[in-house]
């Protein structure tokens, strides 16, 4: 049996402020810091050992998971950061609070960008896109002008099938520290929920899930630590 870990970040500034971030690089609040003190723990009292790390390229989920390794005692770890990672793009509206977009734009719409699958938010203009130098090396296909849960479940499964099964196929328990988002993608993965009822699903700041795996990738057993 395997164990695979992943924790979505602690609080970051736009949880605190209610706006959607997205691929925008906010840090995280007093909160946050203390919500992944308070993850590593909680894997130091479960007593796992972990072969490798794996983050975004943002700052949030980077420090939560630098955070946790110093907190169990195995900074030393390979940490693999990765775009494919990264949280939902949420397009054009990135940096616009949650509570007034319900009331330009309606309750139902708003829960249909957030929640939705399939559905994409309103997009960037091409000129509004960052040109980050973490993105523009891979080539201007990378760095999306919005996401469906969908595209971001499909950038994330090459990472997945690529770079982190075949170190849980070869018996290395393995950490992911991630986004909100990304995070249901790979739980619909794992727990071959459908495409309506990962609608439902939540991931709480900070809260680490361990899933059991059998050695086939099977989820056979899930706890929140």
């Amino acid at each position: 049996m395997t164990e695979l870990v992943i924790v979505r970040h602690g609080e970051s500034t736009a949880n605190r402020d209610n706006t959607y971030t997205g691929w925008s690089d906010v840090p995280l609040t007093a909160v946050g810091i203390q919500q992944a003190h308070h993850a590593g723990k909680r894997l130091r009292e479960a007593g796992l050992q972990f072969g490798a790390v794996h983050t975004s390229v943002l700052k949030r989920a980077i420090v939560t998971a630098n955070i946790i390794l110093d907190e169990i005692d195995q900074s030393w770890l390979p940490e693999s950061k990765s775009w494919r990672l990264n949280e939902r793009h949420y397009g054009a509206l990135r940096g616009q609070n949650k509570d007034e977009t319900r009331r330009l734009y309606g309750k139902a719409q708003v829960q249909q960008w957030r929640r939705s699958f399939y559905t994409v938010p309103p997009l960037l203009a091409p000129a509004e896109l960052s040109n980050d130098r973490r993105y523009t090396k891979y080539g201007p296909a990378v760095e999306p002008r919005g996401e469906s849960l969908k595209m971001a479940y499909d950038r994330i499964m090459p990472y997945w099938i690529d770079t982190i099964a075949p170190r849980l196929l070869d018996g290395q328990n393995q950490l992911i520290v991630a986004h909100g988002s990304t995070l249901r993608a790979l739980i619909k993965y794992l727990e071959q929920i459908s495409d309506t009822g990962i609608d439902g699903v939540e991931v709480a700041n900070g809260v680490p899930i361990q899933y059991h795996l059998d050695d086939q990738l099977r989820v056979i057993g899930k706890d929140e630590l």
